[in-house]
């Protein structure tokens, strides 16, 4: 993913025929994720995870041919189809951390989902010095090496998958799951719409002061190499709690390690509205980091506590989407409120969001415990 966000602007110029198409790749990516998170855990349901992740790393392989001959052909169509396929991979590869928790005992699923987005502090790491040491491998053709690092990649990290064993999601009796549209009436129940809506708020939080930062910074006088510094410990601070919030989700309970995320989400938004020093986007892009941590994490196991086994293909498979949708939806609004009305607008935005949603969930908390 970390290679992706730096090809998906950069191959787009590159072959765009007009700048305003530039990021229609890295578009497309996000458009692909959204439409294919469903079906994917629908086929997992019925074929098994094992399966899905293969397909999965199909979707990569491929991607990551067509995106290295679309630059060797300057072919910006072929470009397009090329994050399409790739940003459908990326979709499969966010079951992973669902596909740990069913692996373990109940009492070990928040430790397995936060040690599997570890996963993600590797990559923040590794992706960008791939990138740099493969995209000149075709020259003089640029950025053609790194789409093929990122087959040789999804190639590599489909050995070790052959050799692991994940159970497959059992279902009581086929009338049972018979309709998709009868699972989908959990929904109804309070602790999964929760667990949805504290996972899509918290992903679409991040993406929504995430995407804009560099603009932002670069129009208050500060230079790119900051900007990506900023940005690179955001990313860290992502993932490098991963370590821990599993065991602490274990000690304090789920729901109040999700809250104490969407709270530090507020703490960032709320030190982005007070200034624009450094320090400002600094602390605030490190809070949103383990803001979303915390909530993402912590809603991901919610999710997995309440949900039977005969409801989990469809749930997940929904919860990904909406998870998707809204972060997409983020990153198209948050453009626009920054270029039209600066970044501590976005900010108080995002505070205004995030206390209407800690008010929703406390009142679906004494809702249940009234009844």
């Amino acid at each position: 993913m970390p290679m992706l966000i730096i090809l998906g602007g950069l191959a787009g110029l590159t072959l765009a025929p007009t700048t305003a198409l530039a990021t229609l790749p890295a578009s497309l990516q996000t458009l692909a994720g959204l439409l294919a998170a469903a079906p994917f855990s629908l086929l997992m349901g019925r074929f098994g995870r094992k399966t899905g992740f293969f397909l999965g790393g199909a979707f990569a392989i491929v991607g990551a041919l067509i995106g290295t001959w679309a630059l060797i052909s300057g072919n910006f169509i072929l470009l397009c189809v090329a994050h399409l396929a790739l940003g459908a991979a990326l979709a499969c590869y966010q079951y992973f951390r669902f596909a740990a928790a069913e692996v373990v005992r109940s009492e070990w699923q928040p430790v397995a989902i936060s040690l599997m987005l570890t996963s993600g502090l590797v990559a923040a790491f590794v992706g960008p010095q791939v990138f740099i040491l493969a995209k000149d491998a075709f020259a003089p053709i640029p950025l053609a090496g790194a789409y093929a690092a990122i087959g040789m990649l999804s190639v590599i990290g489909l050995v070790p998958l052959a050799f692991v064993s994940i159970p497959t999601i059992k279902t009581r009796s086929r009338r049972t799951t018979g309709s998709r549209f009868a699972a989908l009436s959990v929904l109804k129940q309070r602790p999964v719409r929760t667990a949805v809506g504290i996972g899509a708020i918290s992903q679409g939080t991040m993406v929504f002061l995430m995407i804009p930062t560099p603009l932002a910074m670069i129009g208050c006088g500060f230079s790119e190499a900051i900007a990506g510094d900023v940005i690179r410990w955001h990313v860290v601070a992502m993932f490098a709690p991963s370590f821990f919030t599993g065991f602490l989700i274990k000690w304090f309970g789920t729901r109040r390690i999700a809250m104490t995320g969407l709270i530090l989400l507020i703490m960032a938004a709320m030190g982005a509205v007070s200034g624009l020093s450094s320090v400002n986007f600094y602390g605030s892009l490190i809070l949103l980091g383990v803001g979303w941590n915390f909530g993402f994490i912590g809603a991901t196991t919610m999710l997995a506590n309440v949900v039977s086994e005969d409801e989990k293909a469809v749930v997940q498979g929904l919860n990904d989407t909406i998870i998707a949708l809204v972060s997409t939806l983020c990153a198209f609004v948050a453009g626009a409120i920054v270029a039209g009305f600066g970044w501590q607008v976005l900010a108080f935005v995002a505070v205004i969001i995030l206390v209407v949603t800690i008010c929703s969930v406390m009142f679906e908390k004494r809702q249940t415990v009234r009844q």
